[in-house]
């Protein structure tokens, strides 16, 4: 029973700019992001690692990886949810996030579960 659909973690994110924590004048804008995992598959997974790529609107890259998230390696069942908010900070007002969480299901099967890309903005203001 190795088809891929056994094997689907489905990643939502919604992000949150922070203006008590940011600094514009000093190109330091912070934002929170909550990330909703759900097993979609039919195999219980544990999240192992993270792997980031966070792009500023220089064209900046910086790329994060590491074990787990908020410093958890979350277990899901088939059906579970899993949410934690984390953060970044940009040196500019607009940037994109996008990355992938490697998973391993309980059967031994090391699979990647895709972070699509998404945008971390200030909301619009009037000048």
């Amino acid at each position: 029973m190795n088809d891929k659909s056994s094997y689907t973690i489905d990643v939502q994110v919604e992000t949150r700019f922070v203006p008590d924590q940011s600094k514009p004048d000093d190109n330091r804008y912070v934002f929170a992001y909550t990330v909703t995992l759900r097993n979609a598959g039919a195999v219980p997974a544990r999240l192992l690692t993270r792997h980031w790529i966070i792009t500023d609107a220089n064209g900046k890259v910086e790329e994060v990886r590491g074990d787990g998230v908020v410093g958890e390696q979350p277990w899901m069942r088939p059906g579970d949810d899993y949410q934690y908010t984390s953060g970044a900070v940009l040196e500019t007002a607009v940037g994109t996030m996008r990355g992938s969480y490697q998973m391993l299901a309980d059967d031994g099967t090391r699979f990647e579960a895709p972070i699509p890309p998404f945008t971390l903005s200030i909301p619009r203001t009037l000048h």
